[in-house]
C-alpha cells in the first residue's frame, strides 16, 4: 500500500465535507476581515494573513490525515502519558506564561508558542474516557470510579480557569456530557451539577458585592466583571458595549443574503473581527442564510459524531468521539452566541474559521481522532452476534491490560 493510499481520508465522507468546507470559509473570511490588522501591522498587505492561514490548515490537514490512519484503541495508551504531562504545563504556564492582551495562556516551548489550554482539553478528555471504558464493572462506586475521574476533571478546569474562564467551563461541561452518556449514575452527576452551581452564585456574588478595588490585581477576575457588565444595558456608558453594539449592526446590515464577501464594513471598527467576531462578519458579508448554514455545519458534525457512537462497537472509540465532537462544537456554539449577545465575551474562536496558529494544528489532532474512530469502526463493527460478544471481549482485555 502506498503512502497516499494510506492517508487517503477515510471514514464518514460527511464529516471529511464539513472541515473542508469550514476551511476554506475560514480562509475567505480570514481574508475579509484582517483589512484593519494588515493597514496598522503590515501596511495594508492583507495577503500575508491569507496564506498564514492557509498554511497553517494545510499543515493542519496533514496533521488530520496522519493522525486518523492511527487505530483509536492506541490513543488509550497515550491518554495516560498526556494527562501527567499536562499537569507541570498548567503549572508553568500560570506562573511563567506569556501575557497577550491581559491573558497569561501561552507557554513558549522549543520556539514553539502554544495554549497549554488546548493541550489540557485533549489530555482530560481522552482520560475520562479510558477510566469509563475501564470501569464499566465499577461505574456505580462512588469511590474507586466516580471520585478519582471527578478529581482529575476539577483538577486541570481550576488550572486553566484563572486565566481562561470560558475554556475550563466547556471542558467542564463536556467531561460532564461524557460522564452521562459513559453510564455515570444520575445521583453521582447531581451532585458535580449542585456543586458547580454553588460555587457561580458565590463567584457571582463575589464579583458584584465586593468594592472593584479590593478585586483589582485578584489575576482576571476584574475582566470577568466588566465582560458581565457589558452583556447588560449600557445606555449612559456606550464604551462597556462596544463590540456587542458593532457586532449588532454587522448583523443587522447584513440581512437575508448579505452584503457579499470583502464588503463587510463593520469589520474595521470590530475588535478582534478575525477572531472571537468573525461569526458577525461572515452574518454581515453572507446575511442569515450564511450565518444559518455555518451554524448547521458544525451541528450536523455533531450529528455525523452521535452516529459513530450508536455504530461503535467500543466504548473508548465512541465516547472519545463524542467527547471531542462536543467540545468543539459547543464552542462554536458559544462563539456564535457571543456574536448574536447571547453570551458575554469569552475569548473563544470558530474551530477552522477564526485566524489561529498553534491551535489550529491542536484543533487539527482533535478532528484526526475523530475521524480515526469514524475510519476504524466499520472495521470493527461486528458483523454478528456471536462476533460483537468476542469483540467486546477482547476489547475490555486490552483495556484493562492497557
Amino acid at each position: 500500500m502506498n503512502t497516499w493510499e494510506k492517508l487517503k481520508p477515510k471514514g464518514d465522507q460527511y464529516m471529511w465535507a464539513i472541515i473542508f468546507a469550514l476551511s476554506i470559509w475560514g480562509l475567505l473570511a480570514i481574508y475579509s476581515s484582517t483589512g484593519a490588522l494588515a493597514y496598522k501591522k503590515n501596511g495594508g498587505n492583507v495577503e500575508i494573513y491569507l496564506f498564514q492561514q492557509a498554511g497553517l490548515l494545510l499543515m493542519g490537514f496533514m496533521i488530520m490525515l496522519s493522525v486518523h490512519t492511527i487505530h483509536y484503541k492506541y490513543f488509550i495508551g497515550v491518554s495516560k502519558i498526556l494527562i501527567w504531562l499536562t499537569y507541570p504545563l498548567l503549572i508553568y504556564t500560570l506562573i511563567w506564561g506569556i501575557e497577550i492582551n491581559g491573558a497569561k495562556r501561552w507557554v513558549s516551548l522549543l520556539g514553539i508558542t502554544f495554549q497549554a489550554s488546548d493541550v489540557a482539553k485533549l489530555a482530560i478528555i481522552m482520560f475520562v474516557t479510558r477510566e469509563l471504558a475501564r470501569k464499566q464493572d465499577t461505574i456505580d462506586d462512588f469511590k474507586k470510579t466516580f471520585l478519582p475521574i471527578l478529581a482529575h476533571i476539577t483538577a486541570i478546569c481550576v488550572l486553566i480557569a484563572p486565566e481562561n474562564l470560558s475554556t475550563a467551563l466547556v471542558l467542564f461541561a463536556t467531561c460532564f456530557l461524557i460522564l452521562f452518556i459513559g453510564r455515570v449514575k444520575i445521583r453521582h452527576l447531581a451532585i458535580i451539577t449542585g456543586s458547580v452551581v454553588i460555587v457561580g452564585v458565590i463567584l457571582f456574588l463575589f464579583l458584584f458585592l465586593v468594592p472593584e478595588k479590593a478585586i483589582r490585581g485578584m489575576g482576571r477576575m476584574e475582566t470577568w466583571k466588566h465582560r458581565m457588565e457589558s452583556f447588560g444595558k449600557h445606555e449612559n456608558n456606550p464604551d462597556k458595549s462596544y463590540q456587542n453594539d458593532h457586532a449588532k449592526i454587522a448583523i443587522a446590515t447584513g440581512g437575508v443574503f448579505g452584503k457579499f464577501p470583502g464588503n463587510s464594513t463593520e469589520r474595521n471598527f470590530l475588535p478582534e473581527a478575525y477572531s472571537d467576531f468573525i461569526y458577525a462578519i461572515i452574518a454581515e458579508e453572507y446575511g442569515f442564510t450564511g450565518a444559518l448554514i455555518m451554524l448547521m455545519l458544525y451541528m450536523f458534525f455533531l450529528y455525523r459524531a452521535i452516529r459513530i457512537v450508536l455504530k461503535s462497537p467500543k466504548a473508548f472509540g465512541a465516547l472519545i468521539a463524542v467527547g471531542l465532537s462536543f467540545s468543539l462544537t459547543l464552542q462554536a456554539l458559544i462563539n456564535m452566541a457571543v456574536a448574536v449577545n447571547l453570551f458575554p465575551v469569552t475569548g473563544l474562536t470558530l474551530p477552522l474559521v477564526s485566524k489561529g496558529g498553534t491551535s489550529i494544528l491542536l484543533t487539527s489532532v482533535a478532528f484526526g481522532v475523530i475521524m480515526s474512530v469514524s475510519r476504524y469502526i466499520e472495521q470493527d463493527e461486528p458483523e454478528s452476534e456471536t462476533e460483537k460478544l468476542d469483540e467486546n471481549s477482547v476489547n475490555e482485555k486490552e483495556i484493562v491490560a492497557t
